[in-house]
C-alpha cells in the first residue's frame, strides 16, 4: 500500500491524499496464475456443453457448445487482460469498479466450468435454481447483519438466529399444521435471540462479539438437545411441518434461464425479493434509515439531536433478528421439510461475511450471498457431471470463496464508525 499526493487546482500547496491499493490486482493476478496452470497447463480435450433451456420454457435456447481447450485459453487470456487493466487503475490510484470484478468473476467461473465439464453438459437453469435455494437463508441473514451493524451492533449471532428460526418454524408449523404460523414462530424465535444480544451488548456493555459467539453455542446446544430428546421421539407431531408449495408466476416463469430460478419459487423467496428492496429503500431513503445510520456512525451526535441511541439500537437489533429468523424458516418450510440438528451448517457466518463483502449495503450483501450460494451449489453440479475436481476440495469451495472474497476482493472498506462500540451517555 503506497500513498500518492495528487495536486488539486494546479496549486502545489493544496494536495489531497489518494490511497493506492494493490489488493484487488494481486488477488486477480493469483486467479490468473491458477487459471493458466489448471485450465491451460492441465487442459482437457473435447467439448463442453451448457444447456440453457428447460422443457417448460416459452422458447428453447440452443445449447452453448465450447471447444474445451480453446475456450479455456481464450477466457484465461481475457482474465489476464482484465487483471492488467486493474493494475493500471491501481497505479493511477483509481478504484477498481465493482462491475469489472463481477465480470471477472463470471468469466473465471465459466472458464472453470468449461474445463471441468469437458465431455459433459452443465444444466445452467438447474445450477441457478440450486444457487438461489441455498442463498435464501444467507440473504435474510445478511439483511439482518446489515441492519445490526448499521445501527452499531455487530451481529455475530446470525447463525443462532437462523437456527432458532428453523427450529421454531418446524415445531410451530407441525403443531398447528399451518406453515404461516411457522413463519411467525420463526420470527419470534429470532427476536428472542436478538433480545439477549441487545440486552447484554447495549444495556450491560458486554463485548458484542463474545455475546454473539456464546449465543450461537447456546442455541446450537439447546436445539440439538430438544431435537434428540423431544423432536425425534415425537417426529410425527413435532417435526412434520407442511411445506410451502412453489408458486409459478405466469409468463415470467417461462423466461429461459432465469425464469425457473426466479419465478417458480415459494412465498418465502418472493418475500425475500421484497425484503431486499424494502431494506435498501428504508435504509437510505427514509427518516428511519437516516436515524439508524446516524446512531451507527456517530451516536453522540445522534443523542445530541434527540435520538434515543439505546432504544434505536435495541429495536433495530430485534428487527434484524426477526429477519434472520424468517430466513431460518426457509430451511424447514421451503427446502428440507423438517428440522435437523445443526442444519444451518455455518450459514450465519457466511452471511456475516456477505455483509462485509457487500460493504454494509443491502443490495451488495445480497449479491455476495448469491456468490456464496453459487459456490455451495457448484459442488453438487460438478459431482453430478463427473468433474475431475476432488470431492474434498469441492466441500471446501464455499469457505475458500468466502475467505478469498472478504480478504482479497473487498478492497478499501470502512465499517460503520460506531459498530461494535458500546455507547455510554455522558
Amino acid at each position: 500500500m503506497t500513498v500518492a499526493a495528487v495536486p488539486v487546482n494546479s496549486e502545489p500547496a493544496l494536495e489531497r491524499t489518494v490511497m493506492r491499493s494493490w489488493k484487488v490486482p494481486l488477488a486477480l493476478g493469483i486467479f490468473v496464475v491458477i487459471a493458466a496452470v489448471l485450465f491451460i497447463g492441465f487442459g482437457r480435450d473435447g467439448v463442453s456443453t451448457f444447456r440453457l433451456a428447460t422443457d417448460s420454457d416459452a422458447f428453447k435456447l440452443p445449447d452453448l457448445v465450447i471447444p474445451t481447450r480453446v475456450g479455456c485459453v481464450v477466457m484465461t487470456v481475457l482474465l489476464a487482460a482484465i487483471t492488467g487493466y486493474t493494475v493500471m487503475l491501481a497505479r493511477a490510484a483509481r478504484r477498481v469498479p465493482l462491475w469489472l470484478i463481477a465480470v471477472y468473476g463470471v468469466l473465471f467461473v465459466v472458464d472453470f466450468l468449461t474445463w471441468a465439464s469437458a465431455g459433459a453438459a452443465v444444466p445452467v437453469p438447474g445450477l441457478l435454481v440450486g444457487t438461489l435455494g441455498l442463498s435464501v437463508p444467507l440473504i435474510f441473514g445478511a439483511l439482518g447483519g446489515v441492519i445490526g451493524e448499521r445501527v452499531g451492533v455487530v451481529n455475530v449471532a446470525i447463525e443462532g438466529q437462523l437456527l432458532a428460526g428453523a427450529f421454531a418454524s418446524a415445531v410451530v408449523a407441525s403443531v398447528t399444521q399451518n406453515a404461516y404460523a411457522g413463519l411467525l414462530g420463526a420470527m419470534i424465535a429470532g427476536v428472542l435471540v436478538s433480545f439477549v444480544l441487545a440486552a447484554f451488548a447495549i444495556k450491560y456493555l458486554v463485548d458484542q462479539v463474545i455475546v454473539g459467539v456464546v449465543l450461537n453455542v447456546l442455541v446450537t446446544g439447546l436445539t440439538s438437545f430438544f431435537f434428540s430428546k423431544v423432536l425425534t421421539p415425537n417426529s410425527a407431531v413435532l417435526n412434520s411441518p407442511p411445506k410451502f408449495e412453489r408458486i409459478r408466476i405466469p409468463i415470467l416463469a417461462d423466461i429461459p434461464i432465469v425464469g425457473p430460478a426466479l419465478f417458480r419459487q415459494t412465498i418465502i423467496v418472493y418475500v425475500m425479493y421484497v425484503a431486499v428492496a424494502l431494506v435498501w429503500f428504508c435504509l437510505f431513503k427514509t427518516r428511519w434509515g437516516l436515524r439508524l445510520r446516524a446512531v451507527g456512525e456517530h451516536p453522540t451526535a445522534a443523542d445530541t439531536v434527540g435520538i434515543n441511541v439505546a432504544r434505536t439500537r435495541f429495536w433495530n437489533v430485534s428487527l434484524a433478528g426477526a429477519i434472520a429468523g424468517f430466513g431460518g424458516a426457509y430451511l424447514t418450510l421451503g427446502a428440507v421439510g423438517s428440522f435437523n440438528k445443526e442444519m444451518t451448517a455455518g450459514a450465519g457466518f457466511i452471511a456475516l461475511a456477505a455483509v462485509i463483502f457487500g460493504r454494509w449495503d443491502p443490495l451488495r450483501a445480497t449479491l455476495a450471498a448469491l456468490l456464496f450460494g453459487f459456490a455451495q451449489n457448484l459442488q453438487n453440479v460438478l459431482s453430478i457431471i463427473g468433474s475431475p475436481v476432488p470431492s474434498e476440495f469441492m466441500l471446501m469451495l464455499p469457505y475458500i470463496v468466502t475467505i478469498v472474497a472478504v480478504a482479497g476482493l473487498v478492497g478499501q472498506v470502512r465499517a460503520p464508525a460506531a459498530s461494535g462500540k458500546p455507547y455510554v451517555k455522558s
